[in-house]
């Protein structure tokens, strides 16, 4: 078996990719053209193993190579690369201080078809245009606490893969299925031939209480949340089925994407 691989040199191109992992912007572009996403963790590690993908090889402080010893001897079988650093490299190499145990960079599996995804499903959920990443992780792990199905994102839609998406889902984003739909809103029709009834969530005159539906839901329904401040587009409510809001109180208009999302999967569980 191959030794984990120290690196004492934060620009051993080695580690090339896990570099700058703060800059959203760098990563949204590049880990998709190059194939990859960081998972960062090794409880997230282990759930994007139990998922089927595949690492392209770890990094992580020498205090960890034990506690890791069946992550690190598995790669070692497979042939998979461990690079062992201190901290202090690999802060310089990533852009922060790295306690969550190891960081691997995992090969990017091929999205499914959106039939595929919605096949079986009762409860889908449609994230339209949300671009912070801790909102849009925030919304798997509260679709896979609250019994959805699936979970659909726009073309616009941040990355779920990116790495504060993942953790802030804690690896929920592998344990979920998704796939990106395209081209958005006119993906609704083929949700309406499958079956589904769409529910926007938008603040409009004739937004229904999310109370009155919740109590004669539809066997088969797609939950439509939209993008921080500007909510859902207006071609959006337009091809819904039906519109909800949240009654509020304490003079606030409405939720965070996430806590509303979490609020309406909890009321329209099946």
């Amino acid at each position: 078996m191959q030794v984990p691989i120290e690196i004492t040199d934060a620009s051993d191109p080695r580690l090339a990719d896990y570099v700058s992992l703060t800059d959203v912007a760098l990563r949204r572009r590049t880990e998709p053209e190059r194939g990859l996403y960081i998972a960062e963790s090794q409880k997230v590690i282990r759930r994007a193993l139990r998922a089927g993908h595949r690492p392209r090889s770890y990094l992580m402080a020498r205090r960890w190579v034990d506690d890791l010893a069946d992550l690190v001897e598995l790669a070692e079988n497979d042939g998979v690369p461990v690079y062992v650093a201190a901290h202090d490299v690999i802060e310089a190499r990533t852009g922060f201080h790295l306690h969550r145990g190891a960081l691997a960079s995992m090969q990017r599996p091929e999205l499914p078809s959106v039939a595929a995804v919605i096949s079986a499903a009762k409860r889908v959920v449609v994230i339209e245009d949300v671009v912070d990443h801790t909102n849009v992780g925030a919304i798997f792990r509260s679709a896979a606490a609250l019994g959805a199905d699936a979970v659909l994102v726009s073309p616009r839609c941040a990355d779920p893969l990116y790495r504060r998406a993942i953790r802030v889902s804690m690896g929920t984003v592998f344990q979920v299925p998704w796939t990106r739909i395209d081209p958005w809103p006119a993906g609704v029709d083929e949700l309406h031939e499958a079956g589904f009834t769409i529910v926007a969530m938008a603040l409009t005159d004739e937004s229904a209480s999310l109370e009155e539906l919740a109590s004669a839901p539809p066997e088969r329904l797609v939950l439509v949340v939209g993008a921080e401040g500007d909510g859902l587009s207006a071609r959006t409510v337009a091809a819904a089925d039906v519109t909800v809001r949240i009654p509020m109180a304490g003079g606030v208009d409405s939720l965070n994407v996430a806590a509303a999302s979490a609020v309406a999967m909890w009321a329209l569980r099946p």
